[in-house]
């Protein structure tokens, strides 16, 4: 079920990704809420900060991470305008969120040549058949730090 806080907090998602266009910026907003009280709000900021990565939800995970001062976000709810793309829905994983509202779809972004949706495609693909190739080195040291990381007792755990 969907409550008037919900429609409330999902308003202030859309209404930041419509300012946002209006200053430039994409067309997407996210707000991440705990126990009724808004946490961090963001929007994207992708072309204004030349960051591939600022998507509203990955700004707003930054925020309510430094703000909760922990990279976790157990407990919280994100309400987002659109649809997570593969990366922010990823990044909303590893936070630990419990639920996740949205309003547009990812049809809707691809209409607007915002989809990730080629992406999807191509990781379903060989290594070396995708847009860009990947190429696995096996005989490397990487496996080191994972050993150092299994070993390490006093590591804060993702």
């Amino acid at each position: 079920m969907i409550s008037d806080e919900d429609k409330r907090f999902m308003k202030m998602a859309c209404d930041l990704a419509s300012e946002n266009v209006e200053q430039g910026g994409g067309p997407f907003g996210c707000v991440i809420v705990k126990d009724g009280e808004l946490i961090a709000a963001a929007a994207d900021t992708v072309s204004i900060d030349n960051d591939p990565t600022a998507h509203a939800m990955v700004n707003a995970i930054r925020r309510a991470c430094s703000l909760l001062r922990k990279n976790k976000l157990e407990g919280c709810v994100v309400y987002s305008s659109c649809e997570p793309c593969s990366m922010c829905l990823s990044a909303l994983y590893w936070a630990g969120v419990s639920r996740i509202y949205f309003g547009s779809t990812r049809a809707d972004a691809d209409r607007i040549n915002c989809s990730d949706g080629f992406i999807h495609k191509d990781m379903e693909k060989p290594y070396l058949k995708r847009a860009i190739p990947c190429i696995h080195m096996e005989e490397t040291t990487a496996i080191d730090a994972f050993n150092k990381w299994a070993a390490k007792e006093d590591k804060i755990e993702y």
